[in-house]
């Protein structure tokens, strides 16, 4: 089959690799329909991930069919439309009983990281049963890929853990793809005000069709100050930090009212300073999170519901044969005006 595969901090190919057999009877063998680029995925290629050995196969988010499946597989069969979680979830740990999937003590994000992923023709996806959800009939498939990781991140890491509450106050800095999901997501909340920040005009502009009431472009305003005077100069109750570099977190801390809470997204690959001697006394919470997709199950019935509309996240579409190119698109987003990119393999 054919992959996506890295091979060192900027180093990339399309290649040639073994096709995926079942390890364990818990596995299956998933033929990638659609599948996308994360801002992971490029934290990764910066060498921001050092765990991430020479050689894997890159992706933790794709939509396929059950080509193969172990001995205990009972939950699926061969021919099931199948939406593929960034998080596997062995279901039966001490983590995974407390909903911390992400934390599953044989599993969490272990796709593309830890084991082979999905920016192929096939993956092996460990832990099926609690790991795959099915394909409801007539699903937009496009869409559904966006539950893969981005719209339970945003939700869980930003919406929740950020506790957004009605009528309370949100700003979101970055307004890429996860920052956009967060967007999205902190509307079931009905927030009295939602500020979007990031230095990108075409973003803010799509933030503003997306339901953000306020947008600031960073690299032409002082943001700190135009969030003083949005918000009585008392700043916002949660600050979503979506960028994952110390000058958006450092900016959050800038931003935040007493009583509020910063609630990170962001993957980080170096320090941030936290600036107690001004923090101390204010009574915030700090929230840090890798997304345990637990809020998969009801996401999944909003999209299809069409309660919300994740296919508009999409930007690009590419063959997946085309990954190369899509990764430069991708890695392009401000000059390409790209969130999300869609690759679909045309055999399936």
């Amino acid at each position: 089959m054919k992959a996506l595969v890295y091979h060192g901090p900027g180093n990339k190919s399309w290649e040639e690799k073994p096709k995926p057999v079942i390890l364990q009877p818990t596995d299956a063998i998933v033929r990638i329909s659609k599948t996308t680029i994360c801002g992971t995925d490029l934290h990764i290629l910066k060498g921001d991930v050092p765990e991430v050995a020479k050689g894997r196969i890159l992706g933790h988010e794709g939509v396929g069919v059950i080509e193969e499946t172990g001995a205990a597989v009972s939950n699926f069969r061969k021919g099931d439309r199948v939406l593929i979680s960034c998080i596997t979830s062995c279901s039966k740990c001490s983590y995974c009983k407390r909903g911390m999937y992400s934390h599953c003590v044989n599993g969490g994000w272990i796709l593309g990281h830890l084991i082979d992923g999905t920016q192929a023709e096939y993956v092996r996806i460990p832990y099926a049963d609690s790991s795959l959800y099915p394909v409801p009939e007539g699903s937009d498939e496009d869409a559904l890929v966006m539950l893969s990781d981005i719209l339970p991140t945003g939700f869980e890491c930003g919406v929740l853990n950020g506790k957004v509450q009605p009528g309370s106050t949100i700003a979101i800095v970055g307004a890429g793809p996860i920052g956009m999901a967060a967007l999205l997501t902190a509307q079931f909340y009905t927030p009295s005000a939602i500020i979007m920040i990031d230095p990108d005009e075409n973003r803010l502009s799509i933030a503003k069709q997306f339901g953000a009431t306020h947008i600031i472009n960073n690299r032409q305003e002082n943001g700190v100050e135009k969030v003083m005077a949005l918000t009585a100069n008392s700043g916002v109750d949660t600050a979503i930090e979506a960028v994952g570099i110390p000058a958006t977190f450092e900016l959050c801390e800038s931003i935040i009212a007493p009583g509020g809470v910063i609630a990170n997204i962001g993957v980080h690959g170096k320090s941030v300073a936290l600036h107690l001697e001004t923090l101390w006394s204010r009574n915030i919470s700090i929230t840090t999170r890798l997304v345990d997709t637990v809020t998969t199950p009801m996401l999944l019935k909003t999209v299809t519901a069409k309660k919300i509309d994740a296919k508009k996240l999409i930007t690009h579409y590419f063959r997946l044969d085309d990954i190369i190119r899509a990764y430069q698109t991708f890695e392009q987003a401000a000059t390409q005006k790209a969130l999300k990119v869609i690759l679909s393999n045309a055999e399936v």
